[in-house]
């Protein structure tokens, strides 16, 4: 007679667990030497935007103490003061604001249309036009400037915001950027579009120009930025002081002849800034979504 041996209940009866296969790359985990590394490369990038904010509130005397102070040992405001005061700093802004705003909304146009041509249109030419804005982009800005400045001169545009404004409204970059966006967009919504009898600038104002939204919000806040910085070509361009933007009115009346004032330069540097930080961080998601999406390593 044979006998059946059951097993036992703690084997039968629960089941199996498997130990997960260890990777043989490398952990899942963040080491934690690189949140040291990008601690460090954190402070070092604000250490000097916060002694900027602090100096600002210094007297003179002491922005230029050797060894230089952190916290400000008497808080002043003369530095600001002065600035909106003494100096025509509301229209000084204003100039910033209509070149930087002009310049970037230039861009976020005539450059979108530029792409979305050498992406979806066939045209002859259409390679050799890509490739003379790759060429561009490896030329120096300085190699240009004297040709621009001949023929802003020559069409009477000199000590004029437009000619601080037009040589300026499209850029090979921005053109690659938006090239490099609309080619991600499906064809079979033009092609649906056509079909149904739409032009070509209905197409581009009711399709494309929506969907680059993250593109086009990059663009705007890099245009922006490099404009708003701008000092070169409104410094040569601008022969009064009622067209000066306001870097340069920060560096003709803050950097003297005789003697450099800190303070003032400090103070006129925070309001420069200020707007800049202001559209990055309402822009900010759409920008991240912007460089990730065109391809841009």
């Amino acid at each position: 007679m044979t006998q059946t041996v059951e097993a036992p209940a703690s084997l039968s009866d629960e089941p199996v667990r498997r130990k997960p296969p260890k990777r043989a790359g490398r952990s899942l985990s963040t080491p934690r030497w690189l949140y040291g590394v990008m601690a460090v490369g954190l402070i070092v990038v604000v250490i000097p935007f916060i002694w900027m904010v602090v100096s600002s509130f210094k007297p003179e005397g002491e922005v230029r103490a050797v060894p230089p102070t952190w916290w400000p040992e008497n808080v002043t405001t003369e530095n600001y003061r002065h600035l909106f005061t003494q100096l025509d700093f509301p229209r000084y802004f204003l100039n910033s604001a209509i070149v930087a705003v002009a310049v970037a909304a230039g861009n976020m146009v005539f450059c979108s249309m530029l792409g979305y041509a050498l992406a979806k249109l066939d045209f002859p030419g259409k390679k050799v036009i890509f490739a003379l804005v790759l060429g561009t982009l490896m030329v120096p800005g300085v190699v240009t400037f004297v040709p621009l400045f001949v023929l802003t001169t020559n069409i009477g545009l000199t000590n004029t915001l437009p000619g601080m404004i037009l040589p300026f409204l499209a850029g090979p970059f921005g053109v690659f950027l938006m090239r490099q966006f609309v080619l991600s967009l499906p064809d079979e919504l033009i092609q649906a579009a056509r079909v149904d009898g739409a032009g070509e600038l209905r197409i581009f104002f009711s399709i494309i120009l929506p969907l680059c939204g993250p593109a086009v919000a990059t663009l705007g806040v890099l245009t922006f930025l490099t404009s708003w910085n701008n000092f070169l070509w409104p410094l040569v361009v601008a022969t009064s002081e009622d067209k000066y933007t306001l870097p340069v009115a920060l560096a003709l009346y803050a950097v003297g002849q005789n003697a450099t004032k800190y303070g003032l330069l400090l103070a006129g540097s925070v309001v420069v800034v200020i707007p800049v930080l202001a559209v990055f961080l309402v822009l900010q998601r759409r920008i991240m979504q912007g460089i990730a999406m065109t391809g841009i390593k």
